[in-house]
């Protein structure tokens, strides 16, 4: 019943045109916050950031007493400098922001290069008065001497902030056999749950396999003559013909009914040989009833 009314819903919208779905709206939205103490000079590393192949955005909010300078480094190539840190101040810096106290800062990064967020405090320490304090006390007790820079950074990700529930899919295993091949073609069906639904097929043969996606009822007639198949197979563009080892998507819907597929060897089949099949499906697993005919068409 819920199918039925599901269809009959996304026929009426899809004429009035009030059906389509409204696109998930993101923006920078408050992740963590993590307080640093610098002493002249020093440099701190933040998070480490991952982009992936097309590259990305990083944002942050940065308040600081006193300026300091903010910048992307190469992971890799600021995890080797710690091994000696007189290096730091030559690595090959990206998006360098100088005397910051308030800001909000952002880079885009390049693709996959996982990079860390670098500070370092601005001011330099009076050598005279440092050395003089350091005969005394030491290096470390002058260093405590000098008022350490209070930093404040807000970490933001990415996120969703407006029509964030949608359809959630999943692949869905159908059939998955190796058989012996012969004259009689195989048969696979699948029912679409809504337009635009991908399916996903895997072969491997010893001969040459003709694959076709074709409506149900026009399988079962070809299943039963084969000599019907070719007049079938000229009415459905999701088809391969002649093929051993391949996979192929396609698209189905609604108003077609239910599908099938078919497997059928191109020639008989004189000697004993194997052929390997994998058929899936991409089904909605939640929020289903979002699904609209502009939405599936994009999946």
């Amino acid at each position: 019943m819920r199918t039925l009314l599901s269809v009959g819903l996304l026929a009426v919208f899809s004429v009035t045109g009030v059906w389509a779905q409204p696109e998930r709206v993101f923006d920078w939205v408050r992740a963590s916050d993590e307080v640093i103490q610098l002493d002249p000079m020093d440099f701190h590393a933040g998070r480490v950031y991952r982009p992936g192949p097309d590259g990305g955005n990083m944002h942050v909010i940065i308040h600081s007493k006193q300026p300091i300078t903010v910048m992307m480094a190469s992971a890799r190539e600021w995890s080797e400098a710690q091994l000696h840190p007189v290096n730091l101040g030559g690595l090959d810096y990206g998006c360098v922001r100088e005397h910051v106290l308030d800001t909000t800062y952002e880079c885009h990064l390049p693709p996959s290069h996982p990079m860390v967020l670098v500070l370092r405090d601005e001011r330099t320490a009076d050598r005279a008065i440092v050395q003089g304090i350091g005969a005394i006390v030491g290096k470390a007790g002058a260093r405590k001497l000098i008022a350490p820079n209070d930093v404040l950074i807000t970490y933001h990700s990415w996120s969703c902030v407006q029509n964030c529930v949608q359809p959630e899919y999943r692949w869905t295993l159908l059939a998955k056999e190796k058989y012996d091949v012969s004259g009689a073609p195989k048969l696979y069906s699948v029912a679409p749950e809504y337009d635009g639904q991908r399916i996903w097929v895997k072969i491997k043969a010893q001969v040459p396999i003709t694959l076709a996606i074709l409506p149900s009822k026009a399988a079962d007639e070809a299943y039963g003559k084969p000599e019907l198949l070719s007049s079938a197979l000229s009415q459905t563009a999701c088809k391969q013909r002649g093929v051993q080892s391949m996979e192929f998507e396609c698209k189905m819907n609604v108003a077609d009914g239910p599908q099938s597929l078919i497997a059928l060897s191109e020639a008989p089949v004189r000697s004993h040989k194997k052929a390997e099949i994998e058929f899936q499906t991409l089904k909605c697993i939640a929020n289903c009833e979002l699904i609209g005919s502009e939405t599936a068409a994009n999946k």
